[in-house]
């Protein structure tokens, strides 16, 4: 694994406090790089090169659900992502696995369970909290279903269960609507669907943080 930086995106100043002193101790030749939001994140990797790991909050300003992941992971290619959250739903864990996160996190973990993590991941390992077996086969039907569509597809799928207009998630892609219609024709085969409710409906394992933010 190669890289020279670290980015650490999360909106409260305190655990990233933290977060960067336990990425210090087990990293400590890698440049951090500390932003509050995702479209700060962006711009941070615009800036530089390099990225060697990054460690994502869930619950930042600009991003709902695993919009933000899939908006870093677009940007950041094949840099591990690992996520720290307070949230440790299962349905959360499962989700970010199958979506391809390097980890998933507790902000509530001590220090040196941190710090064994990092270096996990740093040698090519993923770390996730055990879950239940109920879990595991309801996302893992989710993640089958998915497991045929592109990145691309895969970003505005998500985007769609984000409630986001076809011209909305043109824009966030830098594409044509033209070019969202296409994904989406392409989306509904995949999954075997007629529609965008039937879509949204065939990975409902998966979006378990909007429903809660719903709520």
């Amino acid at each position: 694994m190669s890289g020279s930086r670290l980015l650490l995106a999360d909106d409260h100043p305190l655990i990233r406090e933290g977060l960067a002193l336990a990425a210090r101790v087990a990293m400590p030749e890698l440049t951090i790089d500390s932003v509050g939001s995702i479209a700060e994140a962006e711009a941070a990797i615009a800036r530089h090169k390099g990225y060697r790991l990054a460690l994502l909050d869930l619950m930042l300003p600009d991003a709902r659900g695993f919009s933000g992941f899939l908006r870093l992971q677009h940007a950041l290619g094949e840099v591990p992502i690992v996520i720290v959250s307070a949230k440790q739903q299962p349905e959360l864990i499962e989700a970010a696995r199958a979506l391809g996160a390097a980890g998933y996190l507790s902000k509530a973990q001590p220090l040196d369970e941190t710090l064994g993590s990092l270096r996990s991941v740093l040698a090519g390992k993923t770390v996730f909290p055990p879950v239940n077996a109920r879990v595991q086969a309801d996302v893992g039907d989710a993640r089958a279903r998915i497991a045929d569509l592109s990145g691309a597809q895969l970003r505005v799928l998500m985007a769609l269960a984000d409630g986001r207009l076809n011209k909305q998630i043109a824009g966030d892609l830098g594409v044509t609507e033209a070019t969202i219609k296409a994904h989406l024709t392409a989306i509904f085969r995949k999954l075997g669907v007629n529609n965008r409710t039937q879509a949204i409906l065939a990975i409902q394992p998966l979006l378990a943080e909007q429903a809660d933010e719903a709520q």
